[in-house]
């Protein structure tokens, strides 16, 4: 199971594994009390994109594309949590932004939930002939 909490929120043993998102250490919060078992940094949007979007809701549907192309462009971290969620009960994706209707941890909460994609071969799976 994947879940979405901010640092702002007590963590708990419910909670799983968690893994903070954000590309900077929240300030005056210590690794202790948001109980951090993996920090990715990676996964982050770009500081750019950030300062684009600035939690403009306006900006929401802009946002998601631009991000989702950022996060295409890493598919290393993807398959990494992808395998982290699998090996873990629960696993809670960390972030930041007080905004829970506009932010990137929705985001990557549903590319993690989207099914494996179907590849089409042509190859036949009978034998003989």
């Amino acid at each position: 199971m994947l879940k979405i909490k901010t640092i702002y929120e007590t963590a708990e043993n419910r909670d799983g594994f968690r893994i903070l998102i954000d590309n900077e250490w929240p300030n005056r919060i210590s690794k202790e009390k948001m109980g951090i078992n993996l920090w990715i940094k990676d996964i982050a949007p770009s500081k750019e994109l950030n300062s684009w979007f600035k939690n403009n809701p306006s900006k929401w549907n802009e946002f998601q594309e631009k991000y989702l192309k950022e996060l295409h462009n890493n598919k290393k971290v993807i398959k990494e949590l992808k395998i982290l969620t699998k090996f873990n009960k629960t696993v809670t994706l960390v972030h930041s932004n007080e905004d829970k209707k506009h932010n990137s941890a929705l985001i990557l909460l549903k590319l993690l939930n989207e099914p494996p994609k179907q590849i089409r071969t042509g190859i036949s799976r009978t034998h003989g002939c």
